[in-house]
């Protein structure tokens, strides 16, 4: 019985596999070790203290007592099992193994019965049976109501020992629980074993850290000894108790989640067959599935575990094929071809488990952990001499002694670090590995089996005449618009079309319009759960290579295993086809047309004609199958089977008969154009694609004459041919490649299956056939219905009278007579009367013009339906109370103008709203009122604003926080009543922002901490926003900055986002905020504006439902925004839960916006969404146009509130049951549900509603500033020193007091200093968001995000003095550390981990080590490193300098030379920057490496690089030219 068997869903409305969108976790995890002692009960003793520790990486249920999971494994404590069975002599103890079973009272004895019958058939006798003593009083309520009865069954093997008895056990305890589903008995629901071994047991449950050694009362006997403990403290984003899913599993404790599940278990089914011929044939039956849909994440991978060991292979060498490190081009690997060899062969075999993952792991044997290939998951360990050993989510959990530590280390991204617990030896990552890579010949094998195919030449011809192009554009569904916008413009610049203000278009399902089988496929993406990764700057951690062929058992490997082919990406020309099918493995072409008369209804009985066709080719040997829709003559009787549909029919198919790891499925295609399609063809299970039309489109552009006059012109590139079709296949590869990144998967192995989409506006019977296990939540069109549309598109293209050109239909840019967009010219003219001239009339005709349409949004489809009787307008609450639940969205100063950015502050602030800063920072002369307005409302301080009126003020009350941090001070956020943190855009959801060179002026520059005229890319939010216990530390840091303004969490709508926004509320976020797929962007790839994210309705509903269900509601403030315009678009979402309501486009088309949709390109004719002068002159705008929008829309709710019988709208919020479908003649289905929005399980008023702010309870600041002597040094701008100690639960020391000066001095006007020296081990947020006059010394050492967000002051972190000598070799502070750092200095006697100074734009640093990615999207500063780092250094680094000491010479080949560039130091003021840097930190920490590079500073100078971005190269830091000294020796 495996954890999540009861949480299923009703597949009639399949919603999503449980497992997949109902269970996320992060947490807290580690290990503790003993070397060389014996046995004892310290190691227990240390683990449940480090648990202690880690509280706050857990998370509570709604009661705040009930833990989301604690546990611990050891070895088994066979003394203490001694008091249970004092006639058995356990010292034999390798014959004997003990069950950990969860069950129920009631079922105990059908339990034991059960036992008693499978043991005996596997010649193992029962010792007996012992209750595990509880203390069930300290249990919270929720964990209390669903408390197993908790027993362990003692076993004994007469014949067995060691591995094969544990192998026996494995295989009664799977026995066993395929009785229990399969059997009578009704013990399904409480059963679970949490281990069954000879040698190791699990003790978990849904408590907290310190209640679990309370509850468990063997794990405070001094008789419960071990040599090694995992550890384990769960933040569950799902908070209804399930004891099972607390950890550690059987094998593993897993922080983290995996992004590729679907993918992993669909291809695992499928191989499961290979098993029947290896190791585990005799029981094969019992056994399978191995996997399981149902399962958590953690407990598949778990069971992937668990069989490899069980095998024979060790959990090292089980994790390296289940989670590989990113190998190619690694550095570090270059002396080991022999690791690279052994990922190279089970890269065809083994699709990994991606993404960001700390894997703890033991099998008694050995205790080790791994670390994805991300390294996305803090891992710090310490070794001391006294054999003790302690890897941990953090530092300091453990007490130790300072003089007795050895060692000080982290894990790094793919690294492993073990522990033999037999030969008692520490084993260290490339050790690990060589020694499993040496076992055998590898290369030997890739060489003598595998094919590598490299790139082709393309095709060069275009012999095709104009009616036949337009006749195949046609049929396969093109519109002008994919040849112009896309597919050309790819080809002549290898980019991805980008376009701007959001997808305002009916969905697929309600357009009149056709549309392809693509587009009601929504691609999913990250957020909080998991991070998005980066496809521009870490693109070294990702892949597109394709391996197709036949795939093995991965349990009994063989040279013949190796065969296969290897390409280096998906996409294939007609040479490479051809080359393929002719040249390589066995391979079949089938084709996907076929003739049709009016007897065929649908496409199902061809689709199972292919199917069985495959079966039958694979059975005859058959490796490559090749769908091609390719035809020599059209034929107005034929029609051919949408390649999406025909290959997730296949692949399912062949998944269901245990053949798809047999057979590659590659597509030729003509129905294959954008990146979107190349996606949804690969996720669901096409492993090449040959879009050959695509390819025929390209060379057809380039023949044509008006290209080559262009070309020619000078006004497009000068391309060949073969460039132009090479530039639209690396524009779908980078296309690819963000798509799988905004997921946060880096491999396209891993992608390849996953069926990473949800499906809106498909019936049933077509996702059972093709889409099995994709969520489709509305139903839809039926199969009859999609081919009868299809049918009738094809046959339109033998017309007799073709157009010349292909019909554009507006999909992309709105056009007269095309498709329908809701931001069209007649509304937005009729709103710009109407707010200009204050008229409500005109208002109603706008109101008219949106609500009388066919439907765009599933909105469009609903009513409302009161019982109540109507009541007078006078009864229901002012203008004014509704007005203050207004916002506008989150547009940041430099994708607005300066005039569009404070009007829409200024109108908000008027109508006691709130307006959002965006990302871009806000300049400080906002936060106070315009006090010199004259009579023609202007000001001199404000003179490019109009309109203005007494008390008006243009600071943003909402102030926003996104992965750029640009221009984020303390000055900045405390001056915020609510701070946001920006998870995800609507029009770009897993991707960061980015901002035109052309729009970075001077001003916006100045504000952003940047050089002018530099694009600026935003990271996705993946440096501190990477797991859920992440975003609750950030969280806790704003509330540390700015107690008094709210934390707000922007979220974008996607199935599983309840159980995200649950985590979210748990994590102490004042408010959520969930928008909708359609919101608007400056600047955002076509791709994903059209593709990524779904309605809000859908979003909405779902976390408002889930926070009810988990009791958490009253904890937020649920806000809604996307494509809001009227008052019954504020009504409905009040009913779907939402008290707030986001405006963001529509609020710009009240102030003057005409929709031009050109934001991105700086040229927006009225001033609203450019940096130029020029066009800034035109604004239109002014505050009282966008308060008179807001005063119409409140009145509009106030009427129909009144209508409806109620008197405010906090009466309604969440009344679902008000809601009514409205069912309209569509024109493609009969079949949309739309019951998902209409009833929820929790149908009822909210009783209480959050109004205040969460707290972060006393704090190490609090102290301070309760101490009147420290708080008058601060007001009287005084120095004054305080000694404290400091733990590791003591988080984001500093940022509290930071606030207090920021509030009182703003920014670099307070002139007193604090000087805090500070002894021990710094939690996270160490010295963050600090400012002017504060100087933090630290003894000892700190964890991830040191000095992130430091405006000002000094961090000073040095080592105690027993541990100086080797200072250099530790790490001593941990990830992510000064990221967003705008000014002061840090200086940090020891090493960093990953992603230092990461977009830090104005901090000086030195520090003697750091990881990969150092440098990353920095944009000032100055950063001196002295020791060993890792690769990428320098990834979108456009400002400021960095020095590297190179004393390996392996920088250059850990370089990203994609903007920077590497120089020796060459001017005298460079070396005078550097060296008095180094002398500084020298004084300030004592470092020995500093003293010596000093003492010998004519060696050491020459090992130094300096690393300059473009807008550096012209200083006399960089430039001789600009030098004041001739030679650097003078």
């Amino acid at each position: 019985m495996q954890a999540s068997k009861y949480f299923t869903c009703r597949l009639n409305k399949f919603t999503g596999y449980p497992s997949l969108d109902h269970e996320r976790d992060a947490c807290g995890v580690g290990f503790v070790t003993c070397l060389n002692q014996q046995f004892s009960d310290q190691v227990v003793s240390h683990a449940l203290h480090a648990l202690n520790c880690m509280e706050h990486r857990g998370g509570c249920s709604a009661d705040y007592q009930s833990g989301d999971g604690a546990g611990i494994t050891t070895q088994i404590p066979w003394n203490l099992l001694n008091l249970s069975f004092t006639k058995v002599n356990f010292s034999k103890n390798n014959v004997y193994g003990v069950a950990m079973i969860f069950t129920s009272s009631e079922d105990l004895e059908d339990v034991k019965s059960l036992f008693n019958w499978v043991v005996e058939k596997y010649d193992i006798s029962i010792v007996g049976w012992r209750f595990v003593p509880v203390n069930s009083s300290v249990l919270g309520y929720q964990a209390k109501q669903n408390e197993p009865l908790i027993i362990q069954c003692i076993v004994q093997s007469y014949s067995l020992i060691k591995n094969d008895l544990d192998r026996q056990l494995y295989i009664i305890r799977k026995h066993i629980e395929k009785l229990v589903n399969q059997t009578k008995y009704n013990i399904s629901k409480s059963f679970y074993i949490c281990s069954f071994s000879s040698s190791i047991i699990v003790y978990k449950g849904m408590v907290r850290s310190e209640v679990l050694g309370r509850y468990y009362l063997d794990l405070s006997n001094q008789l419960y000894i071990s040599n090694f403990a995992i550890y384990h403290r769960r933040f569950s984003t799902n908070t209804m108790p399930k004891w099972p899913l607390a950890q550690p599993m059987r094998f593993v404790a897993h922080n983290g989640e995996i992004n590729t599940l679907l993918g992993n278990l669909n291809w695992m089914r499928s191989k499961e067959s290979l098993f029947k011929d290896s190791y585990w044939e005799s029981c094969y039956d019992i056994l399978m599935p191995i996997t399981n849909l149902e399962n958590s994440d953690s407990a598949n991978l778990d069971s992937m575990l668990e069989l490899l060991v069980h095998s024979g292979k060790s959990p090292q060498e089980s994790l390296m094929i289940l989670i590989p490190e990113a190998y190619k081009n690694q550095p570090s690997l270059s002396e080991y071809p022999e690791i690279v060899d052994f990922y190279e062969y089970y890269s065809h075999l083994q699709e990994p488990w991606d993404g960001p993952a700390l894997v703890v792991f033991s099998d008694g044997k050995i205790v080790g952990a791994t670390l994805d290939r991300n390294g996305l998951r803090p891992a710090r360990y310490i070794v001391t001499d006294t054999g003790f050993i302690s890897l941990s989510s953090e530092t300091g959990v453990i007490d130790l002694d300072n003089k007795n530590i050895i060692q000080k280390g982290r894990l790094g991204p793919g690294q492993m670090f073990c522990v033999d617990l037999i030969n008692s030896t520490i084993l260290d990552n490339c050790s690990i590995k060589q020694a499993i890579a040496k076992k055998l010949p590898y290369k030997k094998w890739l060489n003598n089996e595998q094919i590598v195919i490299n790139n082709f030449l393309y095709l060069e011809d275009a012999d095709i005449d104009v009616t036949q192009m337009m006749r195949l554009h046609t049929i396969f569904g093109y519109t002008n618009e994919d040849v112009e916008l896309v597919i050309e413009h790819m080809a002549s610049s290898a980019k991805e079309p980008t376009f701007c203000m959001g997808d305002d278009i009916p969905l697929a399902i309600l357009s009149q319009k056709h549309h392809l089988l693509y587009d009601y496929f929504k691609q999913r993406f990250a957020q909080v759960t998991n991070p998005a990764i980066d496809p521009l700057r870490e693109s070294l951690v990702m892949s597109l290579v394709t391996y197709l062929g036949a795939k093995g058992s991965i349990l009994s490997v063989n040279d013949s295993m190796a065969k296969s082919i290897k390409l280096n990406s998906p996409i294939l020309n007609e040479k490479e086809l051809l080359y393929l099918s002719e040249n390589t493995f066995p391979s079949a072409i089938l084709t996907t047309f076929f003739i049709i008369n009016s007897n065929t209804k649908s496409y199902e009985e061809k689709i199972l004609e292919i199917c069985r066709n495959c079966e039958n080719k694979i059975n005859q040997g058959i490796e490559l199958i090749i769908l091609s829709d390719r035809i020599d003559d059209l034929e107005k009787n034929k029609i051919f089977i949408p390649p999406l549909l025909i290959v997730g029919a296949l692949h399912h198919y062949l998944i269901n008969n245990k053949l798809r790891h047999k057979v590659s499925i590659i597509v030729e295609t003509a129905q294959c154009w954008n990146t979107h399609h190349f996606a949804s063809l690969i996720g669901y299970g096409a492993s090449a694609i040959c879009p050959y039309l695509s390819f025929l489109t390209v060379r057809k552009w380039w023949h044509n004459a008006r290209t080559q006059k262009l070309m020619k012109n000078g006004k497009l590139p000068n391309l060949t041919i073969q460039k132009a079709q090479d530039n639209y296949r690396t524009a779908i590869e980078k296309g690819l490649l963000k798509i799988l990144s905004k997921m946060g998967i880096c491999l396209l192995s891993s992608y390849h299956g996953a069926q990473i989409f949800e499906i809106l506006g498909l019936g049933q019977d077509i996702v059972d056939l093709s889409f099995m296990g994709t969520p489709s939540r509305l139903g839809g069109m039926s199969l009859i219905e999609l081919f009868n549309t299809s049918v009738f598109v094809y046959k339109s293209a033998f017309d007799m009278a073709l157009p010349k050109k292909l019909p554009n239909l507006g999909y992309v840019q709105y056009r007269p007579g095309a498709e329908y967009h809701v931001n069209n010219p007649e509304m937005s003219k009729t709103l710009h009367k109407a707010v200009r001239n204050d008229d409500i009339a005109l208002y109603g005709k706008y109101k008219d013009l949106l609500i009388n349409r066919d439907p765009v949004n599933l909105r469009d489809l609903l009513s409302i339906y009161s019982s109540n009787k109507s009541i007078s307008i006078e009864d229901v609450e002012s203008v004014d109370s509704i007005l203050h639940r207004f916002c506008t969205g989150g547009m940041s100063l430099g994708a607005l103008s300066r005039e569009t950015h404070e009007t829409l502050a200024i109108a908000m602030n008027r109508i006691g709203g709130k307006s959002n800063s965006g990302e871009g920072g806000e300049d400080r002369q906002r936060f106070d009122k315009i006090s010199d307005i004259d009579q023609s409302g202007t000001s001199l301080v404000f003179p490019h604003l109009k309109g203005l009126q007494d008390n008006d003020v243009a600071s943003s009350s909402i102030k926003q926080i996104a992965s750029g941090r640009f221009g984020v001070t303390p000055e900045y956020l405390v001056n915020a009543k609510q701070l946001e943190i920006k998870i995800a855009q609507g029009a770009k959801p897993g991707e960061g922002g980015q901002l035109p060179g052309k729009k970075v002026s001077k001003y916006i520059a100045t504000l952003r901490n940047c050089k002018p005229g530099v694009t600026l890319i935003s990271p996705p939010p993946h440096h501190d926003i990477y797991s859920i216990e992440d975003l609750a530390q950030l969280i806790f840091d704003l509330h540390q900055i700015n107690p008094n303004a709210q934390v707000s969490v922007k979220l974008v709508a996607s199935i599983g986002i309840g159980t995200i926004a649950a985590g979210v509320a748990k994590g102490n976020a004042d408010i959520i905020q969930i928008s909708g797929h359609d919101g608007g962007t400056g600047a955002s790839p076509l791709s994903s504006i059209k593709h990524a994210g779904v309605p809000w309705e859908l979003g909405l509903t779902e976390v408002h439902q889930t926070l009810l269900e988990n009791n958490l509601r009253e904890r937020v403030i649920l806000r809604v925004d996307g494509g809001l315009r009227t008052g019954k678009d504020v009504i409905l979402a009040a009913l779907m839960g939402a008290e707030e309501f986001g405006f963001g486009t529509i609020a710009m088309i009240a102030t003057g916006c005409v929709m031009a949709r050109i934001c991105h390109t700086n040229n927006c004719p009225v001033g609203v969404a450019t940096q130029r002068q020029d066009l800034r002159n035109r604004y239109p705008g002014i505050p009282s146009d966008l308060v008179n929008f807001f005063i119409f829309m409140a009145e509009e709710v106030r009427s129909i509130l009144a209508d409806l019988g109620y008197r405010s709208l906090k009466e309604i919020i969440g009344l679902t049951s008000m809601i009514k479908y409205n069912k309209v003649n569509l024109a493609k289905t009969e079949h949309l549900n739309l019951n998902i929005l209409l009833g929820n399980s929790v149908n009822k008023p909210l009783d209480n509603f959050h109004e205040n702010v969460h707290e972060n309870g006393s704090v190490l600041d609090d102290i301070l500033l309760k101490d009147d002597s420290f708080t008058y040094a601060i007001k009287s701008h005084l120095n004054i020193t305080k000694d404290l100690s400091i733990l590791n639960t003591d988080r984001c020391v500093g940022a509290r007091i930071s606030g207090f000066i920021a509030k009182h001095y703003g920014q670099n006007n307070f002139n007193g200093n604090l000087q805090l020296n500070f002894h021990g081990v710094a939690g996270q947020s160490f010295g963050s968001f600090i400012s002017k006059g504060m100087y933090l010394s630290l003894i000892g050492e700190a964890n991830d995000y040191v000095g992130k967000g430091m405006n000002g002051g000094e961090i000073i972190i040095s080592p105690a003095s027993d541990q100086i000598l080797n200072a250099s070799n530790y790490v001593i502070i941990g990830n992510t550390c000064l990221y967003g750092a705008t000014g002061g200095y840090l200086f940090a006697y020891g090493q960093a981990g990953e992603r230092f100074a990461v977009r830090n734009s104005a901090a000086n640093a030195v520090i003697e080590g750091v990881g990969d990615h150092a440098c990353e999207y920095m944009t000032g500063g100055l950063i001196v490193v002295l020791g060993p780092f890792g690769r990428n250094i320098g990834a979108g680094m456009t400002g400021g300098l960095a020095y590297f000491l190179d004393e390996d010479g392996s920088l250059l080949s850990k370089l990203n030379p994609e903007i920077v560039k590497p120089q020796k130091v060459i001017t005298k003021e460079a070396e005078e920057q550097l060296k008095n840097m180094i002398e500084l930190y020298e004084i300030k920490t004592k470092s020995g490496k500093a003293k010596n590079i000093l003492d010998k500073w004519h060696i050491y100078l020459d090992l130094f690089w300096q690393i300059v971005p473009p807008s550096e190269i012209n200083t006399s830091f960089t430039n001789v030219e600009y030098s004041s000294y001739s030679n650097i020796s003078q």
